[in-house]
């Protein structure tokens, strides 16, 4: 998997879900991967990468709970992703 085709996949997923709402980075993943974790969970640390580069390019936004992220290189825990500028305060449809 290169990181063009996780480029394309994250940024159609994020305008897929639009600005009310976000998406799991495991989504990303999965999209790409598969359903089974042997297959996606390889992919997570790719997916954080490539999310990072975005938000520099202003792209897409990194965020915990509700809030873009203060430094998108260093940040911890559950992240979820969204369109830069948005509030953030929905989740996924799933959700």
């Amino acid at each position: 998997m290169n990181e063009a085709e996780i480029e394309e996949t994250m940024l159609r997923l994020v305008a897929e879900r639009g600005k009310a709402k976000t998406v799991c980075p495991s989504e990303v993943a999965r999209a790409l991967g598969g359903p089974a974790p042997e297959d996606w969970g390889r992919l997570m640390k790719p997916v954080r990468r490539v999310a990072v580069r975005l938000v520099r390019e202003g792209r897409v936004a990194i965020l915990r709970k509700g809030r873009p992220v203060a430094d998108p290189e260093d940040f911890r825990g559950v992240y979820r992703l969204g369109v830069p500028g948005s509030s953030g305060a929905g989740n996924s449809e799933s959700e």
